[in-house]
Formats: structure tokens, C-alpha cells, sequence
């Protein structure tokens, strides 16, 4: 079968699934590969358990006599080429979000600004990755009407592949940062993977929403000279700037259209790190007539359960949880926002940061030094790499 017969065979049943342990009925069971596991071994079982086909991609799990077994090249190609034949059946915006830090802050943000106005269908959790994307773009349906789309990334080219698939209307990066150095081997290694979605977006003549208080950023785009951009940041000439009013503990900020009114916004995440995370969701909110009354109250009531920026109150103390996936740009904002809040007892519990490669240790150190710089004394290091540190 090529792509278009098995995009239709998928809109006769409109369930794909990957865990032989899930198989609704009539779904389709997609064999994916693992670094412990091959999906091909139980294609068999999937279709006992209620699917109605199953897709394989190892010749040896094959049979001549059962058309209920799809032999193709590679499954996970197939599943994002499926994803995309969907996603190209919807003319509605999609955008598009990477970036080392706060991409799912930002996305969470995003969506519930759009939702003030329109159905949206976003990313759940942090469905960023090559499966995660094309199970995402499958959940578009005739209800949506705008779509935000978390994309992450740990290598070269994985963007330029996840933009292919998910072909965004416009889009943005949050911030670039040391992050998955293994992988990126440097930090330029991380700019240019991030600029992919920046070099999709020029291509196909699409809107950037550059946070232009960022250098790197503000960089990256000149590099590529774009003709349509909505702007924001604290910088007086951006289309929509923000400032801090204040974080104790939760940020309290202020933002304003260029020539407009300032409006004041509390919210419910920790670390003034969020502004512009949080400028960011006005700027596209405001771009797709999102009022900004409607705006300031989607940004009022969002409540953080992704333990990112979130505030946890026990019996005995505050819990500022901050604990997904850390680097080095991610753990300096934490600490520099934990130093200028004012309370009494601070305590600091900091685990290791993973897939820094050669940069291992230079980076764990130089969080210890950011510690000490802040004055936070009471601290709790755990794991192998903090353990080397002085």
C-alpha cells in the first residue's frame, strides 16, 4: 500500500495504536521499535485483542494468506507520513513550539489564551518527540480550529524532520540554551538544530513570533532576514512589551501593545523567567483577535500541574517545584529567581542534569558556583556528578 491508500484505510478506523496492550476495537496497531522492544512480535496478539489491522515493518512477521498484516519499509515513517496526510486535510493555523526552555510552559500558555476564542487542540503533556508529534497531529478533528504543537528535539535535524510532519503556520522559539550537548555536541550545534523550525517557517513565507529581547534569537532570525514578524519582549521597541511588577512568590507583570495601555496580569507560576513565556501568549493570542481582557483572564486563571514554576504548600513548608528534565540554563533561572524571592529558611534540593557529555562537569560546577553566588547555603546536591563537584 503507498501513503494515500493507508491514510484511507485510517480514516475507515481512525484509531492507531502502538501499545499491544491498548487495541480498541476496529483500531490499527502501528509496530514500533525500541531500544528494548520490537512491536512486530506482537502484531499477531493486537489483532487477536480486537484490531481490525496491523502495520509491520520485519518481512519475517509477515503472512502470504492474512491481508490483516500490512508489510511496509519503516512503521514510524509510515506513522508520521499517516499524521501528516491528516494533518494537511485541516486549512487551520498550526503553530509551532521549540526551543531549550519553556516550550511547554509556553504551550500551555498558548492554548488557553486561544481557547478564550477558539477549539484548540494542543499537545498533551510533552508529546514533543517523533512519535509523540504524529500522535498529537491524529487528534485533530472537524471541531478544532486552530492547533499548537510542541516540538523538541536532542539531535541534529531532529526539528528540520519534526516540521516536515507537522508543517507549521507560523510559529516561535522560546529560548536557546546548554541543553542535550551530548547530542548537539555544542551550543552552536543547539542554534542551529532550534533555527530549524525558523528555517521552515522563512521557506514557506510564514509569520515568526520572535521574543527580540532574546540575542541569540533576535540573531538567528536576522541570519535569515524574515519579511513577517510579530515581536515581543521587554525591549521598548517590541510589538508587545512586558515588564516585571513583581515575583513574591508568583510573577506579577505588566505588558502592553506598542502605543497602548499598560495591563496588569498576577499569575499562578513561580520565577520571572515566565514573562516571556507569558509575552508570548499575548503576542499570539492578540495576532488571532484574542480580546486582551480575554487574554489577561485565561493568563490569571492558568494553573501549572506539569511540576514546572508550580507552588506546592504542605503542612510544614512551600515547595517551589521546578522538576522536569533540567540543564543549565534551566537550573541558573531557577536559582537566580529562588535568591530574589524574599523568604526566610530557603533550602535548595538540586538533582543531576543529564546528556551534557564532555560538558558534564564543567556545567555541574558552575551551578554550585551560582549557589554559593546567591548566598543559598542550605542545600541538597544529589547524584553522581554533583557528588564531584567542589
Amino acid at each position: 500500500m503507498d501513503i494515500k491508500e493507508l491514510y484511507d484505510l485510517y480514516l475507515q478506523h481512525p484509531c492507531i495504536t502502538t501499545d499491544s496492550r491498548n487495541c480498541p476495537k476496529d483500531s490499527i496497531f502501528l509496530a514500533l521499535k525500541g531500544a528494548s522492544f520490537d512491536g512486530n512480535k506482537f502484531a499477531k496478539a493486537a489483532l487477536e485483542k480486537g484490531c481490525a489491522y496491523a502495520i509491520i515493518d520485519e518481512p519475517a512477521y509477515a503472512e502470504a494468506d492474512n491481508d490483516r498484516l500490512i508489510l511496509v519499509d519503516d512503521c514510524l515513517k509510515t506513522f508520521k507520513e499517516i499524521a501528516r496526510e491528516h494533518r494537511r486535510s485541516f486549512q487551520i493555523p498550526v503553530i509551532g513550539i521549540t526551543g531549550t526552555n519553556g516550550k511547554t510552559t509556553t504551550k500551555e500558555l498558548v492554548s488557553v489564551v486561544l481557547a478564550e476564542r477558539y477549539r484548540v487542540m494542543h499537545t498533551e503533556g510533552n508529546f514533543n518527540n517523533d512519535v509523540g508529534v504524529p500522535k498529537t497531529l491524529l487528534r485533530l478533528d472537524a471541531t478544532h480550529e486552530i492547533a499548537v504543537v510542541e516540538m523538541g528535539a536532542s539531535h541534529p535535524g531532529d526539528i528540520e524532520k519534526l516540521v516536515t510532519y507537522a508543517e507549521p503556520t507560523c510559529g516561535l522559539i522560546t529560548n536557546v540554551g546548554r541543553a542535550h550537548l551530548l547530542g548537539f555536541g555544542s551550543f552552536e550545534g543547539v542554534k542551529q538544530t532550534k533555527g530549524e523550525l525558523y528555517d521552515y517557517l522563512k521557506s514557506h513565507d510564514c509569520l515568526l513570533f520572535l521574543n527580540e529581547s532574546n540575542a541569540n534569537l533576535a540573531e538567528m532570525a536576522a541570519q535569515r532576514d524574515f519579511e513577517r514578524v510579530v515581536s515581543y519582549g521587554q525591549d521598548e521597541t517590541a510589538n508587545i512589551q512586558g515588564e516585571v511588577v513583581d515575583c513574591a512568590p508568583f510573577l506579577r507583570f505588566r505588558w502592553h501593545e506598542a502605543g497602548g495601555e499598560w495591563k496588569e496580569v498576577l499569575t499562578h507560576l513561580v520565577g520571572a523567567y515566565n514573562l516571556d513565556n507569558m509575552l508570548a501568549a499575548i503576542a499570539i493570542g492578540l495576532h488571532f483577535g484574542v480580546a486582551p481582557q480575554q487574554i489577561c483572564h485565561a493568563l490569571e486563571n492558568y494553573i501549572p500541574s506539569n511540576n514546572r514554576s508550580q507552588l506546592t504548600e504542605t503542612p510544614n513548608n512551600k515547595l517551589v517545584v521546578d522538576a522536569y528534565n533540567a540543564n543549565p540554563s534551566s537550573m541558573a533561572a531557577a536559582i537566580e529567581n529562588f535568591r530574589l524571592m524574599s523568604v526566610d529558611n530557603k533550602m535548595a534540593i538540586l538533582g543531576d542534569m543529564r546528556e551534557l557529555g564532555e560538558a558534564t562537569a564543567e556545567e555541574h560546577q558552575k551551578v554550585v558556583d551560582l549557589l554559593v553566588a546567591a548566598g543559598i547555603t542550605n542545600v541538597w546536591l544529589v547524584g553522581e556528578d554533583f557528588g564531584k563537584t567542589d
